[in-house]
């Protein structure tokens, strides 16, 4: 055999030694726990055949506590690129079977130059989370590779889009940079997230916790909001993600990618005509409308099990991606409160930096009141949402269906937040607060008074609805561009759309924001 026949061979070894991780006791014990390893989920996520692996060979340098005897091709994380859906992606996988994919300072350079190049051509990135977080023996240098990993998420933030999935443990440091990216992936009994551990919990607070109480992916996908999509399984959360590529552009320079649909644009959906209550204050399902009025009743939600007064996600109106904003009247009757602020802003900043345009279907009774919202700081919170509206450059839709009362009707896309079209249906009540309550205000020494208050407040109340509570107060000056029928809402949204295709918009130069945080 010829010198360069070793050669290669040797490399051929090489190679299926690096793709073994760990070795093969620690892929049967990754297995056994119901897990996928780093390779296997990277080939679920991309296109057959389509990956190219980066620093296959890099080791780590560690000589602290014997690691000088403990080296693994690839160190812990599988990097590359690939396409999914022939469109290309960067890709990185945490692999749990080596040092049990804690990060190293070699790992953290492998991981950075894959945001490096995503950054240089314009593509997103997806990391696959698995790892029990810094790697002790390295010190000060694994935290510093955390650092660099996180000014990269930074710097790389509303130009790529970046995509976490937490396909098993992440804990202290290490969550940061998945808070960083901008949607989060959890798998139940799989994934957990926490700064400090049950252990350090009980020490310091007292408190006793087990890991998915303190940092599950129900608590996450539920009450703090770190989670965006909560799934069953690996196989669920990698078709998650590449569902939600499908409507992504690949960068902040591009539009997202049109895809055609035969849901005709002028279809009708006459039962929207009948969908509200006779009474104002009773509930329906701002799903119902939804899926009525998207292509092919396909709606991808965001953060669907917290803040559920609000509803987030993306849709196709015509072939073409929106990002869909809608209060919920079976949720506390669609309040805006802090969280459900928090997560609508943070979606409009998003859809906003990779040109996705906005459909917002209002129907908001006004900001959630009480001492905890006021001492949660609903005023910041809400004004994020407001902010975020307001710097949006991006086509801006908004439906009034029902009510938009106070602060509220400001904040849900006004014309007065550059608003591009605003359509109204003929059942839109538009003002300062509800019938009832301006009645209470404008007419308190009357009704006290009066002989019979009640009827007194019902006449009353019938004079404020004729007069404001109706959307041609507004109409007539402006801040609503037409009065619409309720089942031509998909067509005049998607006219709308087609209208503002070549919308261009400029803000005053300035270094950044200053967001109200």
């Amino acid at each position: 055999m010829s010198q360069q026949s070793d050669q290669i061979k040797a490399l051929i070894d090489k190679r299926d030694q690096a793709r073994l991780g760990g070795g093969q006791a620690g892929i049967d014990k990754q297995h056994q726990k119901g897990k996928y390893t780093a390779r296997e989920r990277i080939a679920m996520l991309l296109d057959e055949g389509s990956f190219e692996e980066f620093d296959m060979f890099v080791t780590h340098r560690c000589t602290n506590f014997g690691m000088e005897k403990k080296t693994y091709l690839g160190d812990g994380v599988v990097t590359g690129y690939g396409t999914v859906n022939g469109r290309l992606v960067y890709v990185f996988a945490q692999d749990f079977t080596v040092a049990g994919g804690s990060l190293s300072e070699t790992m953290s350079k492998k991981i950075c130059k894959v945001l490096d190049k995503a950054m240089l051509v314009g593509a997103p990135v997806i990391g696959i989370n698995d790892s029990g977080g810094a790697r002790i023996q390295e010190g000060v240098n694994a935290l510093a590779g955390y650092g660099e990993i996180f000014e990269r998420n930074i710097l790389a933030s509303g130009v790529i889009p970046q995509i976490s999935a937490m396909f098993g443990p992440c804990a202290g440091g290490a969550v940061y940079s998945p808070a960083l990216t901008d949607f989060n992936i959890m798998c139940r009994n799989i994934s957990y997230m926490f700064l400090t551990g049950p252990s350090v919990v009980k020490s310091v607070t007292g408190e006793d916790v087990n890991e998915e109480t303190l940092g599950g992916t129900d608590v996450h996908a539920s009450k703090s909001g770190v989670c965006h999509f909560a799934v069953d399984s690996e196989e669920e959360g990698i078709a998650t993600i590449r569902e939600l590529l499908g409507y992504l552009p690949q960068n902040n320079m591009e539009e997202p990618p049109y895809v055609h649909t035969d849901d005709p644009i002028d279809r009708n959906e006459d039962f929207l005509n009948q969908i509200l209550p006779d009474n104002p204050n009773k509930p329906y399902d701002m799903y119902g409308v939804i899926g009525a009025i998207v292509d092919d009743g396909k709606f991808l939600e965001v953060h669907k099990d917290y803040a559920k007064n609000i509803i987030i996600g993306f849709a196709r109106f015509g072939g073409s991606a929106v990002g869909i904003i809608a209060n919920q009247p079976q949720i506390m009757a669609g309040v805006l409160d802090i969280n459900a602020s928090r997560k609508a802003a943070r979606f409009v900043r998003f859809c906003d930096a990779f040109n996705i345009p906005l459909v917002t279907l209002v129907d908001v009774p006004g900001f959630l009141p009480g001492t905890q919202q006021e001492y949660g700081g609903i005023i910041l919170n809400g004004a994020k949402l407001l902010y975020a509206y307001g710097e949006a450059t991006v086509p801006k839709i908004t439906v009034t269906l029902r009510k938009a009362y106070g602060g509220a009707y400001i904040v849900m896309s006004s014309k007065h937040l550059r608003g591009d079209i605003n359509y109204a249906w003929p059942s839109t009540e538009i003002a300062v607060m509800g019938p009832a309550g301006a009645v209470n205000i404008l007419y308190k020494k009357e009704l006290k008074a009066a002989e019979n208050p009640e009827a007194l407040r019902t006449e009353k109340e019938d004079e404020y609805r004729k007069m404001f509570a109706d959307p041609y107060y507004a109409a007539k000056y402006g801040y609503i561009d037409d009065v619409i029928e309720p089942r031509n809402t998909r067509f005049r949204i998607i006219r709308a759309l087609e209208q503002l295709s070549t919308k261009k918009i400029s803000s005053p130069a300035k270094k950044h924001d200053n967001l109200p945080m």
